[in-house]
């Protein structure tokens, strides 16, 4: 819908700013690939839920608890400044 790239101006720009604009398009690539893959597995398990259990309830389940695990294992990460790769 409308706000579907939405985070595509700000996912391009901290590749950039990480990797440099040398291969942009191909890493941005490998994200935006990344993307349609869990898309496409998000609408395939919610759908076979629905066929299996009679309803969603299930595939949100599986959505909140990977949320969830998303979110732990990212608790331990320290931010720090990332130094930028030159750009030949």
């Amino acid at each position: 819908g409308f706000l579907w790239l939405s985070t595509v101006p700000a996912t391009v720009g901290i590749v950039a700013h990480i990797f440099g604009t040398k291969y942009l398009g191909l890493l941005y690539g490998i994200v935006f690939l990344s993307h349609q893959i869990g898309s496409f597995f998000g609408a395939y398990l919610g759908g076979l839920f629905h066929d299996l259990y009679g309803s969603y309830d299930y595939a949100w389940y599986l959505a909140i608890a990977l949320s969830v695990f998303a979110a732990i294992i990212h608790l331990p990460i320290k931010e720090e400044a990332v130094l930028r790769l030159k750009t030949e």
